[in-house]
């Protein structure tokens, strides 16, 4: 059973690991948690918050291509529910480098704003509380 304290690692391959690790330290304010070069023919880093229960690792095997996203639906969603703290979220993710777009599911326009990275792999920035 996962318990409460348990640890969450999303984990995806990238083709551009040194711009997609600055994307999302610089746009959504996370700290490089770890890196390594050559494991096992990997290189990665791990992105997050020291105390959240979840970081996300990107990692990119050397020699090969992985290109871009799969879909136009793969996101990740952070609820935002302060406008302010929205507004300075939405800003820095652009200065970041990540391109507005248009939601592939209209849904997530309605209280938020979607950001495309580099990969063509998508975040929402949602305006509410998360709500079950």
């Amino acid at each position: 059973m996962i318990q409460h304290q348990h640890k969450l690692r999303i984990a995806r391959p990238t083709d551009n690991l040194d711009e997609i690790t600055q994307m999302y330290i610089s746009g959504l304010g996370f700290t490089l948690l770890g890196h390594f070069e050559n494991h096992n023919g990997f290189n990665g880093s791990i992105v997050g918050h020291e105390h959240h229960p979840f970081h996300f690792e990107f990692t990119h095997h050397i020699g090969t291509k992985v290109g871009k996203v799969p879909t136009q639906d793969n996101l990740l969603v952070f609820y935002i529910p302060d406008n302010t703290e929205w507004l300075t979220a939405c800003a820095s993710t652009k200065q970041a480098g990540f391109k507005s777009v248009l939601s592939y599911n209209p849904y997530w326009d309605i209280l938020g704003s979607t950001f495309e990275d580099v990969d063509g792999y998508r975040i929402v920035l949602q305006k509410s509380e998360w709500t079950v």
